[in-house]
């Protein structure tokens, strides 16, 4: 890599210019032409099937996915030397938000396009390739990721699998469990993870043909139940040592990084299926009537759908940020060079942040709108006979796939501030300028341009993270990995920061290209989400200092929170009234 890239991370205290940023306005026509080939597979392919899909058909989802492949919907991520599309990753990730109409379908083509087949794709070396690739791109073969083991969930590394050479040198024997592994029903490959004499953690591809794998029962499931999940069991499985992925003791980078990527993609399925909620919730509530009117025209219903349509907004416009920032990162890598694997880890863990903060967002966003869904339906809404009920126990997963939002949230702090005893971003010094700035008076400066009261609610949210962040690594040094609480409430402003940053940029974006009247609907999306978002960020900045500071010290603080925590409220009723009835007009998301 160059060098000449934006920073992961670097948003908290670096302003990025519109301009910079991807949006969905940049979508190309390839772009939509992508979109649209898999949302018409999924309701010519899939949507027909739901129930025998919930149903656990045999061999339903293997053959929707081999007939998926023959669009190039399995290959979006391989490259064309070994039978793939070799797009870029907006694409991929067009295709990802697209697919979620088809509900458990989008989990088993996710699993195997993802954290299934791209560890071959980034880490495999060229004959793994060779060996491995074509087969899954094409649907001839499917792939699952065993991590996960029933005492090694978020702490990976603590992993009981054993591997050990065999006398000959040929194979490693591989022992252990794993658990709750997606796709491993009907999986032909597993990416799986073992310690090599029980110490070097390694990555290993196994072929589900080999003897003494076998498999568990399927998991009865809450939600996603057309998904195959069960445990798979290794008793002596012979691995030939070429299969070994990456180099020994070195599956933590694969493990990972392949989270990160899995961790954004999880994002915008999240974001699809949170489209899909709202159109849903709109399309009911104008043909559900009480008191003689459609309840649609409640002003209560209007700010549910208000709030949903705006957090869909500020989700959309980080997730493609994000994939925009990784797409430059990666591009120009050789991904049949020896040192690919290695550029791709150093690209992807770049931006370790952002992926776990759109992991959260999305996934908290999903759960938002699929509640207020079912709150907008009432009693029906709690029947399988409409399909709230669905989404509503479907979306509940994905604060615990890809690492739990618990874990997430601790990964985003601790990330940063390795960053900034690293040297790689001045995080400690623009902390302690803000100090002097906060101790010196001065007067609040209105900034009359075209959203620029939202512009200074953004800049100062930056600076109440770098007070709390400040503060709190200022009192507990190194200890502070210990301080879960006060990381979490310094997560959480460090997501909703980022997210109301890309909203903004995204609406200043399509403003600076189209004008005021063509964006107006961009502008109410952005201040009814700001507005919202800066309430909390107070209320979490002001728990955090208390459980850092008391007394005077903590009154200090405080004075000094009210200058960056001062803004003046927009007519929020009204705003979420504009965005609600444009919604309820096209009666689906719509910017």
């Amino acid at each position: 890599m160059s060098g000449e890239f934006v920073k992961g991370g670097s948003f908290i205290i670096d302003g990025a210019k519109p301009q910079d940023v991807f949006t969905p306005e940049d979508f190309t026509e390839e772009h939509k032409m992508i979109a649209e080939t898999a949302a018409s597979f999924v309701a010519g392919e899939v949507e027909p099937n739901l129930d025998d899909l919930e149903a656990q058909k045999e061999g339903l989802m293997p053959e929707l996915l081999r007939k998926a492949a023959e669009l190039g919907l399995l290959g979006a991520d391989v490259p064309e030397d070994f039978g793939g599309m070799e797009l870029d990753k907006i694409s991929s990730m067009l295709i990802t938000e697209n697919l979620v109409r088809g509900g458990s379908f989008s989990l088993g083509h996710g699993a195997h396009t993802g954290i299934g087949s791209l560890p071959i794709v980034f880490f495999g070396n060229r004959a793994q390739k060779e060996k491995y690739l074509p087969a899954l791109a094409s649907g001839e073969k499917f792939a699952a990721y065993a991590l996960t083991e029933p005492g090694a969930g978020s702490d990976a590394l603590s992993a009981k699998s054993k591997a050990v050479l065999s006398e000959d040198g040929k194979y490693y024997i591989l022992n252990g469990a794993k658990q709750f592994i997606t796709n491993a029903g009907f999986a032909d490959v597993f990416v799986t993870y073992a310690k090599i004499d029980g110490e070097k953690f390694t990555s290993f591809i196994v072929d589900a043909d080999s003897e003494g794998l076998s498999l568990g029962v399927e998991e009865k499931k809450l939600g996603i139940k057309g998904s195959s999940t069960r445990s798979v069991i290794f008793e002596d499985v012979k691995v030939p040592v070429e299969n070994v992925l990456y180099g020994i003791g070195k599956g933590h980078v694969v493990a990972f990084n392949i989270l990160n990527i899995g961790r954004y993609k999880l994002a915008l399925g999240c974001i699809g299926s949170s489209k899909i909620a709202l159109e849903y919730a709109v399309k009911y509530a104008n043909e559900r009537k009480q008191f003689n009117v459609p309840i649609s025209s409640f002003g209560l219903i209007k700010e549910k759908i208000g709030m949903m349509a705006a957090k869909i907004y500020a989700s959309e416009s980080m997730a493609y940020r994000s994939g925009g920032l990784i797409d430059d990162i990666l591009h120009g890598i050789d991904m049949n060079a020896d040192d690919a694997g290695l550029k791709a880890a150093e690209g992807i863990s770049e931006y370790a942040i952002e992926c776990s903060i759109n992991k959260i967002h999305g996934s908290e966003v999903l759960d938002f709108c699929s509640d207020e869904t079912l709150q907008i339906y009432g009693g029906y809404g709690y029947t399988q006979e409409y399909p709230a009920e669905r989404f509503y126990r479907d979306s509940r997963i994905n604060r615990i796939f890809e690492g739990t939002n618990e874990i997430n949230r601790l990964i985003i702090p601790g990330t940063l501030l390795r960053k900034a005893m690293k040297g790689e971003l001045p995080l400690l010094a623009a902390a302690q300028k803000l100090m002097g700035e906060l101790m010196t008076p001065s007067m609040p400066v209105e900034d009359g341009s075209y959203l620029g009261e939202q512009k200074q609610i953004v800049e100062k949210a930056k600076k109440m993270v770098l007070m709390v962040a400040g503060t709190a690594a200022q009192k507990y040094g190194d200890k502070l990995q210990h301080q879960q609480e006060i990381l979490g409430r310094a997560a959480d402003m460090i997501v909703e920061v980022f997210a109301m940053e890309s909203a903004l940029l995204r609406t200043l974006k399509a403003y600076e290209k189209d004008g005021e009247e063509a964006t107006a609907a961009k502008k109410a999306l952005t201040e009814a989400y700001i507005n919202d978002a800066i309430g909390k960020m107070e209320l979490w900045a002001k728990e955090a200092l208390a459980a850092v500071e008391d007394g005077d010290m903590l009154r200090t603080q405080l004075a000094a929170l009210r200058k960056l925590s001062r803004y003046t409220p927009i007519n929020s009723v009204k705003v979420k009234r504009e965005v609600a009835d444009r919604v309820i007009k096209a009666e689906k998301y719509i910017v």
